[in-house]
């Protein structure tokens, strides 16, 4: 009988170091020069069937994780991205974590590959519980955009070309070339942004350096996770209220706490939706922090006339 409860307990706890890995998880990656940083939400680990979301093994979206197994300690979980037509499988993204001092101490390799492993490191996503609930006062605007030049913006990647540049009152990339940072860094705000884009063109705008809310030429498309006005790869927005390339464009983004609003051209596309976590335009995973703005620069092109920044508080 002794040692059959001795086999339970020993059971119960390995159950709890397995369970241990459950919830929202902010990655850092320890990559230079680029400052990148990932998500990931485990659930049922511990039970025969665990099941999480990654952001981003690939394809910059809210990936599915194919295979989670937990062994010795550590817990490895996968992501394989779909064969596209005409193209080579690309290989499985592999991930592997243990649990040290409360943190989650990984690597990420691809499969049948000999290259060192890359680090990271993750910590528990923080709970934010501020409402967008009408208590909050409105600061003084902030032009974050002079009309003039970059002062105030850097660049995402170091020690690259930055080729952005500003005519007449204008500001607009050549790509392919860095997103840019703002050098100041906000909480709750009201962001008005305006903006024109060419045929094909994707960008977006990076929130607290952290959630990205789409741009893209989709005019006349049906509204979906990676549209125009969307939070990029996962909610879409109540309706496209993109105008046709070419045209100039408004987005004004109020965000609180987990909160987030959008009005694309004077329409309401995302009303107080949540923030669960990190997309992938993400530069860091510190979600409990101020952070600055990104203006996605690197895929195709983008002008920006207006960039207002109106802080939040109470």
């Amino acid at each position: 009988m002794r040692t059959l409860a001795l086999t339970l307990l020993l059971a119960s706890a390995a159950l709890a170091a397995e369970s241990d890995f459950n919830g929202r998880w902010d990655i850092t990656v320890h990559t230079q020069p680029r400052p990148r940083a990932w998500w990931v939400e485990l659930t049922g680990v511990g039970t025969p069937k665990p099941s999480g979301y990654f952001v981003s093994a690939y394809g910059g979206d809210r990936n599915v994780i194919n295979t989670i197994t937990f062994r010795n300690g550590t817990l490895r979980f996968t992501c394989t991205p779909p064969k596209r037509e005409g193209k080579d499988q690309e290989p499985t993204r592999v991930y592997t974590a243990s649990l040290t001092g409360g943190k989650l101490e990984g690597t990420y390799t691809l499969e049948g590959r000999s290259d060192a492993p890359l680090r990271w490191t993750g910590v528990r996503a923080p709970v934010i519980d501020e409402k967008d609930d009408g208590s909050w006062k409105e600061g003084k605007a902030i032009q974050l955009f002079n009309g003039k030049d970059l002062s105030g913006w850097k660049a995402l990647v170091p020690n690259v070309p930055v080729k952005w540049t500003v005519q007449d009152g204008v500001l607009r990339n050549a790509p392919p070339t860095t997103d840019i940072v703002s050098e100041r860094s906000f909480w709750n705000f009201k962001l008005h942004v305006d903006f024109r884009i060419v045929e094909h063109s994707n960008s977006g705008i990076g929130l607290r350096g952290r959630y990205e809310v789409q741009i893209l030429d989709d005019y006349g498309q049906p509204p979906n996770t990676h549209g125009a006005g969307a939070l990029y790869s996962r909610i879409a927005p109540a309706v496209n209220a993109s105008k046709p390339a070419g045209e100039w464009q408004s987005y004004d983004i109020r965000l609180v706490g987990r909160m987030l609003t959008v009005v694309h051209n004077g329409k309401l596309v995302l009303d107080k939706v949540h923030v669960d976590g990190l997309t992938a335009i993400a530069d860091n995973a510190d979600e409990n922090e101020p952070g600055p703005f990104i203006i996605q620069g690197d895929h195709s092109y983008v002008e920006i006339k207006s960039f207002v920044v109106t802080p939040l508080t109470r």
